[in-house]
């Protein structure tokens, strides 16, 4: 049996967000979907499209949420999560938010694409290794580095403790080398402890 044909029999035929009952395609749920019908839905053209084109959503189509939002399916359970939080500036939304209830693992899934986090929570530090850095951690210089307006040079090895993240700046770390706060590039840096 193909997952088009279970998902058409768990749905009755029809989308499983808004209801509608044409141009109908089997969606694998972001990011890591493995393409079975626990992590697909059966949606129509109209909901594929804004879901994967954030900004052209039009809030009113995504009332039907107050429905499906109580799907028993996680993958429909998420979809509905990732729109409600996306529309939840309308104030409708918001409050079906409050009352949504998703399980641990179905919650991880929804936040999984980054879908209603602000760009500053998002953005991610990382050392030359591609180790997450995080404020307060210790790092050590892997390349000598010329400090402009402090006339000294940063020596490789050197050790830069308690650093703290430039938050519109995934490239970029502070701390103190030789009493002076500088900035550095996490690139040239590697993570210690």
């Amino acid at each position: 049996m193909s997952l088009e044909f279970t998902l058409l029999a768990r749905a009755d035929s029809a989308c499983e967000l808004c209801g509608a009952g044409s141009a109908l395609s089997v969606y694998a749920v972001p990011p890591a979907s493995d393409g079975s019908e626990a992590q697909s839905a059966l949606l129509c053209e109209t909901c594929q499209y804004q879901i994967d084109n954030p900004g052209n959503e039009d809030a009113n189509h995504w009332r039907c949420l107050n429905d499906s939002m109580w799907s028993q399916v996680p993958a429909v359970q998420v979809l509905a999560w990732r729109m409600l939080t996306r529309l939840r500036a309308e104030g409708w939304p918001q409050d079906l938010l409050d009352m949504l209830y998703l399980e641990d693992d179905v919650q991880t899934w929804a936040q999984a694409t980054g879908e209603g986090q602000d760009a500053v929570a998002m953005v991610e530090h990382r050392d030359s290794n591609g180790a997450a850095l995080h404020a307060g951690d210790t790092v050590t210089l892997i390349k000598d580095l010329n400090v402009k307006g402090a006339n000294f040079t940063a020596k490789r090895g050197t050790a830069v403790r308690n650093i703290s993240l430039v938050q519109d700046n995934p490239e970029q770390i502070e701390g103190r080398v030789e009493g002076q706060r500088i900035v550095i590039l996490t690139q040239f840096v590697k993570k210690t402890g």
